[in-house]
């Protein structure tokens, strides 16, 4: 009898369960305004940024064995209007090279872009990176760091920042104050 009953409450539950609302793919709980989501459309008209300077840099944790120091231009960050939070990218390797980077996440679909490389000489080189597919952001051990800029800072909870305030604070905080 117990069984039964027990079965019962179970199959109740699971009906209860498949009756409530799901969320729609590109649910926002940011989206005030109560409208449908429009499909994803990409921003093409991006300029590139002023070349980082050391003042504006801000150091990132990526993880306890890093050899490379990487750092994000607070100066630079960007989220647009098309859901990518897009900044430059500054990684100091432990040999003293100087990797300089204009890339964008893009938070809903968790995929990041390169778009553009710095040079020794303060310009930057366009990507033909730019004109491909977003690549997907996996938590590798060997570098995290684009995982950790999704996960930790500019993406919250899966949604993008609302602007580059919000983004320099989760960098000084070494986190996104929504997450814990």
């Amino acid at each position: 009898m117990k069984c039964s009953v027990m079965l019962g409450l179970l199959a109740f539950a699971a009906n209860t369960f498949a009756q409530l609302p799901q969320e729609a793919p590109g649910y926002n709980p940011r989206n005030t305004n109560f409208e449908e989501p429009e499909a994803w459309k990409e921003a093409l008209d991006i300029a590139l940024p002023p070349y980082p300077g050391d003042e504006s840099l801000i150091e990132i944790y990526v993880s306890p064995v890093a050899t490379n120091k990487y750092f994000i231009d607070g100066a630079t960050l960007a989220p647009g209007k098309d859901g990518v939070v897009r900044y430059v990218l500054v990684v100091r390797t432990s040999g003293g090279a100087t990797n300089v980077s204009f890339e964008g996440i893009h938070c809903a679909e968790r995929a990041w872009k390169h778009y553009a490389s710095g040079r020794s000489d303060r310009t930057w080189t366009k990507s033909q990176a730019a004109r491909q597919d977003w690549r997907r952001i996996e938590n590798k051990p060997l570098n995290p760091v684009h995982a950790i800029l999704s996960r930790t800072l500019f993406c919250p909870l899966g949604y993008a920042i609302v602007s580059a305030d919000e983004g320099r604070n989760a960098l000084r905080l070494g986190k996104h104050p929504s997450t814990n």
